[in-house]
């Protein structure tokens, strides 16, 4: 069932490598096993032996191997796979001052060699990451692999899902680029390269561990890279933009923008806030004064 999966379908999804690193995990506990031996009691005890989120994306695998085996026929019915508990989303976002503190040292960034500065510039990859990060919200990995033709910038527009690549439960709609990050990116098309965000002339494959040697060298604590996820979902909503577009903009639902983000926004239960302190138990109506978000990071270049 996992080899058929392995096969059929492992190789269209975003990251085939690591869907196959996981398949490899899910044969060294279930690869001698028949399907009727997997039960609740056996996912609990392999998720036992993992951390909850490397089991939870583990056995999602094999739920969704079942599936496929079931829809071409080779069982009747498949077998429930039990779940670790989703974890808690992480709260963790960066103020404007944080932010352009770390794109700053990721800017300034340079190699050393016995113990002096050199005019090597290590992390300038990184201050390109950061700022398409926090512009548009966008996921790491879909900013590392975008090459120049996703973005159209006479249109002003980044297509973040590649032509003729399928979409998958990561949704990445096309997003408008601020006026600010589009003067970035013009110039940096301008100075050559196939990727806005490259290394050594190629795509970035992996940013988390220079990501995160700037956030320490910022002294910035519990900074990863889809901090600046966070970081835009929560600016969208301390500005009052409205739930769907600020959704559409970060590719994400409005029941995952709501329930995470909404309490930072200035209308977040402002009715109910009112109502509570009024004898008729009616809020005044009226406008609210809703923060401006200019679409850039202040003092940021």
């Amino acid at each position: 069932m996992l080899r058929l999966y392995a096969i059929d379908i492992a190789p269209h999804t975003a990251r085939p490598k690591e869907t196959a690193i996981r398949l490899a995990a899910l044969l060294d506990w279930f690869g001698s096993d028949t399907l009727a031996k997997i039960t609740g009691a056996e996912c609990r005890a392999y998720a036992a032996k993992r951390t909850p989120s490397a089991a939870r994306r583990q056995l999602e695998d094999l739920r969704a191997a079942i599936k496929h085996y079931h829809k071409e026929g080779f069982i009747e019915s498949s077998p429930a796979v039990v779940l670790p508990e989703r974890g808690q989303s992480r709260e963790r976002w960066m103020t404007r001052d944080e932010a352009a503190r770390l794109l700053w040292t990721a800017w300034r960034s340079q190699e050393k060699q016995r113990g002096d500065r050199t005019r090597k510039w290590t992390r300038r990859h990184v201050a390109r990451f950061i700022l398409v990060g926090l512009y548009t919200g966008t996921r790491a990995g879909a900013i590392c692999a975008a090459k120049w033709s996703q973005f159209d910038l006479d249109a002003g527009v980044f297509h973040r899902r590649p032509e003729g690549e399928r979409e998958t439960k990561k949704r990445r709609p096309p997003v408008r680029l601020s006026p600010r990050l589009l003067a970035h990116l013009r110039r940096w098309q301008r100075l050559g390269g196939a990727h806005p965000v490259e290394w050594h002339g190629g795509p970035v494959k992996r940013v988390t561990k220079a990501f995160e040697a700037t956030a320490r060298d910022a002294k910035l604590k519990a900074v990863t890279p889809h901090v600046l996820r966070h970081t835009a979902a929560t600016w969208l909503m301390q500005a009052g933009v409205d739930l769907g577009e600020a959704a559409q903009f970060l590719g994400m639902t409005t029941q995952v923008l709501e329930n995470t983000y909404w309490h930072h926004h200035p209308d977040f239960q402002s009715n109910a806030a009112q109502a509570i302190g009024t004898k008729s138990g009616r809020a005044k109506s009226g406008p609210m004064n809703k923060p401006n978000l200019a679409g850039s990071v202040r003092n940021v270049s």
